[in-house]
């Protein structure tokens, strides 16, 4: 039987407990694995693998209409639509349409008032991990 991993911050229901582990990072904003090359620090151990492209200067994957290479065929995919237009991912609550679903996910906060990063020294939260970082220099 299906037993469904409930996350106790946002409640958000997960398939199997690795996901709702791996999800809950969000909030804490706990990053375990780290570049040995140059200390940057990942939710997931398979994202090192194409973060560590860069520092070899491999970029296998190439834009055909304009030449320019990444490191991950993700990159590749959402930087083709510059060039074709594409906006894929629609917000349900107004309607705007946006080329990566990073850039939804951010969107979609600011119509919930959803805050899941949270300093752990003083308790105030955040929408966006870039914003916690920037307020922790502050401690």
């Amino acid at each position: 039987a299906e037993k469904p991993y409930q996350c106790s911050t946002c409640q958000k229901i997960f398939r199997d407990r690795s996901t709702l582990i791996r999800h809950e990072r969000v909030h804490t904003g706990e990053r375990p694995y780290r570049c040995s090359e140059c200390g940057k620090r990942f939710t997931r151990s398979s994202d090192i693998v194409g973060h560590q492209r860069t520092h070899m200067g491999e970029k296998p994957f190439g834009c055909a209409e304009c030449g320019k290479s990444f490191g991950q065929s993700g990159d590749l995919i959402t930087h083709q639509r510059f060039h074709t237009g594409e906006k894929p991912f629609r917000c349900s609550a107004c309607g705007k349409f946006f080329g990566n679903k990073s850039s939804l996910v951010k969107h979609r906060r600011w119509h919930s008032g959803e805050k899941p990063y949270k300093c752990h020294q003083c308790g105030k939260s955040f929408g966006q991990s870039s914003d916690l970082i920037a307020h922790q220099r502050t401690h």
